[in-house]
């Protein structure tokens, strides 16, 4: 009987132990590389293009080849981002509308993928530079695009892209370490005479 008893104890033991131990695996959420960013420098691009700015150090101007390119296009490269920004540049022949509009088109292509799209007026009278900026929300395929011009003779467009799967969670820290770079950019723009 006792050994009855004790069997039964641990039969039961070992049935609570097993239901009420049971775990249940929840899996991690998906994280993201972490990024270290560069120091913020900059450098002056200063040519014989028809306008010079500051850009970072950590990034290299690239003459635009593509088969489209027409003179003075460049990129910006980010090299340790996987990013660019796309610079293009236009005389402007009595087209300044088509321009501008054809700049505003080609920012809001992305409202599909978008979840807003800030337009920013950009005027800095004394160096007679002019235009918008484009912050683009959410998961489009690039997220700042901007235009410059003096309104007269010259239009420069330019839009930033990462070459990875569009995330805005994920991209979030390098937009804004961009933004920040085309800010500044914008800030130090000059048209040359």
């Amino acid at each position: 009987m006792y050994f009855f008893k004790v069997k039964i104890i641990l039969i039961l033991s070992l049935c609570l132990a097993q239901t009420g131990c049971k775990q249940t695996h929840t899996p991690k959420p998906r994280g993201f590389f972490r990024i270290d960013l560069p120091v913020k420098s900059y450098k002056k691009f200063d040519s014989s293009f028809p306008y010079s700015f500051f850009y970072p150090t950590y990034a290299n101007i690239i003459i635009d080849t593509s088969k489209n390119a027409e003179p003075y296009w460049i990129n910006i490269d980010f090299p340790q981002l996987n990013g660019k920004i796309h610079i293009s540049y236009k005389t402007i022949n009595n087209n300044l509308h088509l321009l501008t509009e054809d700049s505003r088109t080609f920012a809001y292509k992305h409202a599909v993928k978008a979840n807003a799209i800030n337009e920013n007026l950009i005027q800095q009278k004394e160096k007679n530079v002019y235009g918008i900026i484009y912050e683009i929300k959410g998961n489009a395929a690039s997220s700042v695009q901007f235009h410059l011009t003096d309104s007269i003779n010259n239009f420069l467009r330019g839009s930033l892209y990462f070459y990875e799967q569009p995330n805005a969670d994920s991209l979030a820290p390098l937009i804004n370490f961009c933004k920040k770079d085309i800010e500044y950019l914008i800030e130090t723009f000059e048209w040359k005479k």
